[in-house]
């Protein structure tokens, strides 16, 4: 069920959320690969000093790990998604968008972290203007998110900087910020809010959204492709595509040696994948926040 093309078939946002998590963790929790920052945040790893008490024997027989149960109160943070809305996100394979996708993680990632007692909150970068929701962890507030992530319709180009130290600053807790973007920039402008995240020391990921046919360059016969953002036009051959296969490497690995270097966890993830990754890497990160 964590197929997306099958996800579209559900309609109702919360109710894809709750299917694609209770799958996940269906197959997760018959998996025989266990490990620190592979289990939901109220485990970790024994140390020695801890108190027995705490000591989860039933993890330990399933994963031959010792895992001590902690507290929801004491591990809950605070969970924003920021979402690229951009028209740039409206690019399309095999029916399915990118923003359809940005959604769907999104809501099954909120509805992830709201059973671990965190706080969650939806910020959406669109035409210039930026979108916020304040993080909270009641249930009636996931439910306000949802509805904001249905609401989402990408036009025009992304955000310009503002203030964005004082706005993902934070209380003091311990945050984690998602950005679910496809990373097309004109001047700089992502870049400029992922320095931003970057000096705010909050542990940042970055899912980076391709369809497929971006990155095969296969567009069913059609010779001419428009940018989204700008309106520009350009001829495709079969005689470009190696160029263009050389020619987008280079740029991912720019990216990602771009956001290494300001210690932003990167993934490229194909709108063509299962969720399963991403929402690993979630946990693997939530796990150190």
């Amino acid at each position: 069920m964590l197929d997306p093309k099958v996800l579209m078939t559900i309609k109702d946002l919360p109710l894809l959320a709750k299917t694609v998590i209770d799958g996940f963790m269906n197959g997760f929790n018959k998996s025989t690969v266990k490990g620190p920052g592979l289990e939901f945040s109220q485990y970790r790893s024994y140390q020695p000093g801890d108190d027995l008490r705490w000591l989860d024997w039933r993890m330990f027989a399933r994963s031959d790990r010792y895992y001590i149960r902690e507290s929801e109160v004491e591990t809950s943070i605070s969970v924003r998604f920021l979402i690229d809305a951009s028209a740039s996100m409206n690019h399309e394979d095999n029916g399915l968008k990118k923003i359809d996708y940005a959604r769907f993680l999104a809501a099954s990632l909120a509805y992830l972290a709201n059973l671990q007692g965190d706080s969650v909150g939806l910020y959406t970068f669109q035409d210039g203007g930026l979108f916020s929701l304040a993080s909270k962890p009641d249930p009636q507030h996931l439910k306000r998110l949802y509805y904001h992530l249905e609401e989402i319709k990408p036009a025009g180009k992304f955000t310009q900087p503002v203030h964005y130290k004082e706005l993902f600053a934070g209380n003091g807790r311990k945050e984690m910020l998602i950005f679910i973007t496809d990373m097309y920039q004109q001047n700089g402008e992502i870049s400029k809010l992922l320095d931003s995240l970057s000096a705010l020391k909050h542990e940042v990921i970055v899912f980076q959204l391709m369809g497929q046919n971006e990155l095969d360059l296969n567009f069913k016969g059609h010779s001419t492709l428009e940018d989204l953002e700008t309106g520009e036009t350009i001829q495709i051959s079969t005689q470009q595509a190696k160029a263009y296969q050389e020619s987008l490497q280079q740029h991912l690995s720019g990216i990602r040696m771009e956001l290494l270097g300001k210690h932003i966890v990167h993934r490229l993830i194909s709108t063509a994948e299962p969720l399963d990754k991403a929402l690993r890497d979630f946990l693997v990160q939530r796990n150190k926040t």
